[in-house]
């Protein structure tokens, strides 16, 4: 047994040792080649939506994130900073914003998108005014006339609303009016009439700066806008003795070429569509970061989670241009669908609610919620605002915060769909308005101090925004369209009748606007207003 287990052993280890017994061979070894490193692993794709899943509040509330909002407020940012400041309407800041909003909804794949193009007149200007050698801050008025002028200031008794309001001695010297009663057009026509070789509109509220549009064309007088304080000083003046004045107004005026990006989801009942939007275009003195870069993000952040889920109801997305100067973008848009510009006029049958958004994130904010009902100001929207309304009032009253109503004004674009019978609302945080005591009491803040303090300034930048209600606002819009792209409970279809009615409605309180956006149910002080 010991020789047979020798044996074993030996032939097991006869192959090791040969390696060590061979006879060289002469020549030397060959090194071997390194093995080749593996080729790098592509990145897994990111898993794609799951569509199956029906969207619902609760779901896509979760899926607004304050980081997404404030990268994209800050994008609108590096527009203006880019392209002079600004993004309006049909300048370089303002192509930029429509073309990445039109990229960045193409490449979700889940919308149908397209940009409309429109021309409209633009017209901006550098204005200065000086009284008795100092110089006076002034505001230009859109579509008012180029003029360099020196003169005597003299005061218009009355509001200016009539050429009879105007002294004799006014001829050839410079018309000191009132803000009041009648349009700033108005005023200006008349100055014109009187032989006036300027005009100077100062407020009737305190604290507020002057500025906004004559609503378009016309045969004006050179015009300003002040502040009340300014004006009274100037009306101090004149009161103690002859005022000489130097006004120069330089204006650019040219027509432009401005898109509306319109998107629709591929998915939905293409029949019962809900639609929302907010414009996207800011005024000549800065970003508009909050006005409307606020509405904008908000919308397209809300879109962009809304890709996630399956939908019931299509969703399509407006984001307009051109709202600065008289909501041109969405009247555009709805005579495009209506038949007023041809085309087939059934189209507007199929929007079944508009939701606006136009300013959301003021840093002395309210939580305002448009006034569907009427009940607040006796201006309601068509059958189904209210019930939009008390959709908004229902999500802020869960969470245990206030909210207050806003007005159907007609100075924001939601104006084109209250005309065509669409049930309309939205939301709205307050621009130059002042806040009450009572509003600090409910939303906190600074009472005496606008909602917004950089209304329509170089300083609405990344920095003038409310982190706090630009979140809460869009997850409320997040509510709403999770809601409505589900189910019309409690929202009629607007039938021929109805839009008829609500036309004539709308029509008859547009004779007492031509401009932007509400002001928290007060007069508009700002920017868009033209009384």
């Amino acid at each position: 047994m010991r020789v047979a287990l020798l044996i074993a052993l030996a032939a097991l280890a006869a192959p090791a040792l040969a390696q060590y017994d061979a006879k060289p061979s002469g020549k030397p070894a060959k090194p071997s080649k390194p093995p080749k490193p593996p080729k790098p692993s592509k990145p897994p794709k990111p898993p794609k939506p799951d569509h199956s899943k029906l969207v619902s509040p609760k779901e896509l509330i979760k899926a607004i994130d304050l980081d997404d909002l404030l990268a994209g407020s800050q994008q609108l940012q590096t527009f203006a900073d880019e392209n002079g400041g600004n993004r309006a309407f049909g300048s370089g800041g303002h192509n930029a914003t429509t073309e990445w909003l039109y990229q960045t909804l193409k490449k979700t794949g889940y919308y149908d998108v397209y940009k409309q193009p429109f021309v409209e007149l633009f017209t901006a200007a550098t204005v200065s005014l000086t009284a008795a050698g100092a110089p006076v801050p002034a505001e230009y008025l859109t579509y008012g006339p180029s003029a360099k002028v020196t003169a005597n200031l003299v005061k218009v008794n009355n509001l200016g609303c009539n050429v009879s309001d105007f002294p004799a001695g006014v001829s050839g010297q410079i018309a000191l009016i009132s803000r009041g009663t009648c349009t700033f057009a108005i005023k200006a026509t008349n100055a014109k009439a009187a032989g006036a070789v300027g005009a100077v509109i100062y407020n009737n509220v305190p604290l507020q700066s002057l500025s906004g549009t004559l609503g378009g064309e016309g045969d004006y007088a050179p015009v300003v806008g002040l502040t009340q304080e300014a004006g009274n000083g100037l009306l101090a003046k004149i009161g103690n003795g002859t005022v000489s004045a130097s006004l120069s107004v330089e204006a650019i005026r040219e027509n432009r070429t401005n898109y509306n990006v319109i998107a629709e989801s591929k998915q939905g009942d293409h029949n019962n569509v809900l639609m929302l939007g907010g414009h996207t275009d800011s005024v000549f003195a800065g970003p508009g970061i909050n006005d409307d870069g606020s509405g904008t993000i908000g919308t397209l952040v809300t879109a962009l989670a809304l890709t996630k889920f399956k939908l019931k109801n299509a969703v399509r997305l407006g984001f307009w241009g051109a709202e600065e100067f008289g909501k041109l973008g969405s009247f555009h848009y709805m005579k495009s669908i209506n038949g007023t510009l041809g085309g087939n006029s059934t189209e507007v049958s199929k929007l079944r609610a508009y939701l606006n958004f136009d300013m959301i994130a003021s840093p002395n904010y309210v939580l305002g919620i448009y006034d569907g009902d009427g009940n607040a100001f006796n201006f309601s929207g068509p059958a189904g605002s209210n019930t939009i309304e008390r959709d908004f009032e229902i999500f802020y009253e869960e969470r245990g915060l206030p909210h207050v109503p806003a007005l159907f004004s007609l100075r924001s674009d939601y104006a084109a769909f209250l005309e065509n019978g669409i049930p309309s609302g939205g939301l709205f945080t307050g621009a130059e308005v002042l806040k009450t005591p009572e509003e600090a009491q409910l939303f906190g803040g600074e009472a005496g101090k606008p909602l917004d303090g950089c209304y329509h300034q170089k300083c609405d930048d990344i920095n003038n925004l409310s982190h706090d209600a630009y979140l809460l606002n869009t997850q409320s819009i997040a509510n709403s369209v999770a809601k409505y792209a589900v189910s019309w409970e409690g929202i009629p279809r607007p039938n021929a009748t109805h839009r008829k009615r609500s036309a004539e409605k709308s029509r008859f309180m547009a004779r007492f606007d031509q401009g932007g956006h509400e002001h928290h149910g007060q007069p508009c002080g700002a920017g868009k207003n033209v009384v």
